[in-house]
């Protein structure tokens, strides 16, 4: 069992939202590791920042990641972050990841700049601007393509993602 498509990138690039128009115009239930963490631990992950740091949030995520790439047969969304961990990267290998690439602009505005995102919290474009500066080449690292979001409605970026799936090559 294997995902058939895992969706990375910054905040505010719409993984969540597209995972599920993905999922549903395929048939396929959709994940998200965000999820999965407030899930298992019945706390949401500011909280989860707040109380136990951001270390411990970055393991419960490195888990919900393993555990649904290894059950999970549908859509997948990964926290912005979860690409980070060595332990994930190898894992992605294996797998069709698609990095929904979006500029500052529009993920200034999708994500608000009263965003309760604990590792936005302050100046959020700022904050916004330098994470995105510094996982962008790990996101390309670990994606077998890349869809620029920027101006496009979640449909379109969605209509991109499976677009890419129908003119793969499969693999053996």
């Amino acid at each position: 069992m294997t995902p058939v498509v895992v969706l990375v990138g910054p905040p505010g690039a719409g993984k969540t939202t597209v995972a599920a128009l993905v999922a549903e115009r395929l048939g396929l239930a959709v994940r998200d590791t965000d999820l999965d963490v407030e899930a298992s631990t019945g706390s949401t992950i500011q909280e989860l920042f707040v109380d136990h740091g951001e270390a411990h949030f970055r393991r419960l995520e490195a888990e919900a990641v393993a555990t649904a790439l290894r059950e999970h047969d549908g859509v997948l969304a990964l926290g912005g972050g979860a690409v980070l961990d060595d332990g994930t990267r190898a894992l992605l290998a294996d797998h069709h990841v698609v990095y929904l690439e979006v500029g500052l602009a529009d993920a200034s505005r999708r994500v608000g700049l009263g965003s309760a995102r604990p590792l936005l919290l302050g100046n959020v474009r700022g904050r916004l601007k330098k994470l995105m500066d510094e996982r962008a080449p790990v996101y390309r690292e670990v994606s077998r393509r890349t869809v620029a979001t920027n101006g496009l409605t979640p449909d379109q970026v969605a209509d991109a993602v499976l677009s890419g799936l129908q003119h793969e090559e499969p693999t053996a």
